[in-house]
């Protein structure tokens, strides 16, 4: 079995202050994808540690962003953003690292690290947005159709359904939730992308694996579900044991997002 976690760490400074490196200690996942990361290369080297091969891909902006793959499994390549070789704009960078890596059984698995956007409905960033989530879904045809074993996760800060969201009446007009963010993920579903949190998850409401900080939103289970591990169909029927690693208590928490893991029989 191979381990893949995803986790918006919210910062990995303030992630590994609040308990990261115990959490990584006993869940043990092969490989590790990252989102928020909001720290330079070295930094992120230094915490994660010698046992693991990193690619990450911090924002030009200053404190915003960042992506990375941490592997115990070997990189055959990588490649970062979605330019196509040419300069992203700045505040997309930070967004998208793939790695494929070499298996044990002589395979090869491509994983990506994604973060989305979060916008802000009526104003520019969710311009910005939709034009990132056309690029994102350019590159997601690409992969479908390269028939590898692939897993696209990370926080794509959308929520697809009634069902992905506690307060979703409330939120029919809120970034994240807007019906042409949702028709992205109705489109990459429609292309074959297994949503394995879903799948595994059965109906919901939830399981959610975000929480804002107001209020009793974690003690009340008051959540969205906006992390996720997409696979490619093959993929996905050699997945088991999904799970969102929500903490025990609001005090326990080491980000704001919880992890969500997938064992893949590779």
């Amino acid at each position: 079995m191979v381990t893949i976690a995803t986790a918006n760490v919210n910062g990995i400074r303030a992630a590994y202050r609040n308990g990261m490196a115990a959490w990584l200690a006993d869940r043990q996942p092969d490989i590790l994808l990252l989102q928020e990361v909001r720290a330079p290369d070295d930094i992120v080297a230094s915490l994660l540690g010698d046992d693991w091969q990193i690619v990450h891909e911090a924002c030009e902006i200053k404190g915003r962003a960042g992506v990375a793959i941490a592997s115990r499994l070997p990189f055959h390549a990588v490649r970062i953003g979605l330019g196509n070789g040419e300069p992203e704009v700045p505040v997309d960078t930070g967004r998208w690292v793939e790695a494929d890596l070499d298996l044990p059984s002589g395979e090869r698995l491509t994983v990506v690290s994604t973060y989305i956007h979060s916008g802000t409905a009526g104003t520019p960033k969710m311009d910005q947005k939709y034009a990132h989530l056309e690029k994102v879904t350019t590159r997601l045809t690409e992969l479908m159709a390269s028939g590898q074993h692939v897993v696209v996760a990370g926080d794509l800060n959308i929520a697809h359904t009634n069902n992905d969201i506690k307060n979703w009446k409330g939120n029919l007009k809120s970034a994240g939730f807007l019906p042409q963010e949702r028709a992205y993920l109705d489109k990459w579903f429609a292309e074959g992308w297994v949503d394995l949190g879903r799948v595994h998850g059965g109906d919901g409401p939830g399981p959610y694996t975000w929480w804002s900080n107001r209020g009793q939103s974690f003690a009340n289970d008051s959540g969205w579900r906006i992390d996720y591990q997409l696979a490619t169909p093959a993929l996905a029927e050699r997945a088991s044991n999904v799970r969102v690693d929500r903490a025990d208590s609001y005090e326990t928490r080491w980000s704001d997002h919880a992890p969500l893991l997938v064992d893949y029989a590779l």
